[in-house]
C-alpha cells in the first residue's frame, strides 16, 4: 500500500470512530479545528515557508467550502 493510501485509510478509520462517538455533525467542528491546528504546527516546524504554504491551503479550503455550500459538491 502506498503512503497516501495508508494515510487515507487512517483518516477513514478516524472519521468512522468520530461519527460513532459523536453522531451530531455540529459537534465535529472542534475536531476539524483540532486537526487544522495540528497540521499548522507541522507546517510551521517543517520549514520557514511552511506557514505561508499552510495559509495558502487555508484560503483554498475556504474556496472549497464556499463551493460545497453553493453547489453541493466537493470539487
Amino acid at each position: 500500500m502506498s503512503k497516501e493510501g495508508a494515510v487515507r485509510d487512517a483518516f477513514n478509520e478516524a472519521v468512522q470512530e468520530l461519527a460513532m462517538a459523536q453522531s451530531n455533525p455540529r459537534t465535529w467542528l472542534s475536531w476539524v479545528v483540532y486537526l487544522l491546528a495540528r497540521l499548522e504546527e507541522q507546517a510551521t516546524t517543517a520549514s520557514t515557508s511552511g506557514h505561508d504554504s499552510y495559509m495558502e491551503m487555508l484560503a483554498a479550503l475556504q474556496d472549497s467550502i464556499r463551493n460545497r455550500t453553493s453547489t453541493g459538491g466537493w470539487n
